[in-house]
């Protein structure tokens, strides 16, 4: 899954306007990317609005801010934030992401880059390093989530914004009676957050929350599909799903992908999502700031 997000997210950052897919990708009448659909998708939940320079909303970035991306996987948040003109600082544990992040870098007009082989435990930062901080979907990997979030509370200046996404526990706990054994187990989700035990992490870790949102119902379903599928096909998975959850999809997940884009292309459909979102979204998001 982490693949499929950072797929769209690299895609947002690269281009400067969001256009729908449509047949022309492939010339196959009423064809829709999963990915397009979920970029698409992501933008209307607030994700990369390139008019305001919010990654997300709530989460502003400049050309004076450094920006740390902490578990960047294919680094779309830090192509955003470069392409704003950011110091940007990103992290990951597998070296091969790192280089080819810096390679996609070197042409956006970022002040500076700093790329680092790391498991954040700890980070190798200064104190009050970085205003902008950024871990998306790499909390629920980690073995100790509290003592990662500790060492993000260090590195941040003060006053510094935080941009904080775990997949959301009804989410999960659908997926518990469909997913494979090991989506659940190292080196994939080893922790499921309640969405209130998720805000208290944070502010315990002394961040005040200033933002909580939740989106992706279109992926929630998605992922559904793509498991009752996988499990009815009797085919086996193992290893990192972002590394294994890949194209080409099935033709029902094409038909998902066209249907839902269909929908949130209505205006009168903008509530409905809304709300569907909140009752079976993929991820909650939370935006926090470290007090002065």
């Amino acid at each position: 899954m982490k693949r499929l997000l950072g797929w769209w997210r690299g895609r947002a950052a690269k281009h400067a306007a969001v256009s729908a897919p449509g047949a022309a990708d492939t010339g196959m009448p009423g064809y829709v990317d999963s990915r397009d659909c979920g970029l698409v998708d992501a933008v209307q939940s607030g994700w990369y609005q390139n008019h305001s320079d919010e990654l997300f909303s709530g989460f502003p970035v400049g050309d004076q801010d450094v920006v740390l991306d902490v578990g960047c996987g294919a680094g779309g948040a830090t192509l955003f934030c470069a392409n704003r003109g950011a110091h940007v600082v990103f992290t990951d544990v597998v070296a091969e992401k790192i280089e080819a992040l810096r390679v996609k870098l070197a042409s956006t007009p970022a002040r500076a880059i700093e790329g680092l082989v790391s498991d954040s435990m700890p980070l190798p930062l200064d104190n009050h390093y970085a205003t902008r901080i950024i871990a998306l979907e790499m909390l629920e990997h980690v073995e100790d989530p509290a003592a990662v979030l500790s060492e993000l509370v260090r590195v941040g200046q003060p006053g510094a914004l935080y941009l904080l996404a775990v997949p959301d526990a009804e989410g999960e706990k659908v997926q518990l009676d469909c997913a494979p054994v090991h989506y659940f187990r190292q080196p994939n989700h080893i922790h499921i957050f309640e969405r209130e035990a998720f805000a208290k992490l944070v502010e315990d870790a002394g961040l005040v929350v200033e933002r909580r949102s939740s989106y992706g119902f279109y992926w929630s379903m998605w992922m559904l599909i793509y498991w009752s599928q996988l499990r009815a096909s009797g085919r086996e998975l193992a290893g990192e799903t972002h590394d294994v959850v890949h194209p080409p999809y099935s033709p029902l997940l094409d038909d998902w992908a066209s249907l839902w884009h269909r929908l949130i292309q209505m205006p009168d459909f903008a509530p409905i999502k809304q709300h569907l979102d909140r009752l079976l979204p993929k991820s909650q998001v939370i935006v926090a700031r470290k007090p002065y």
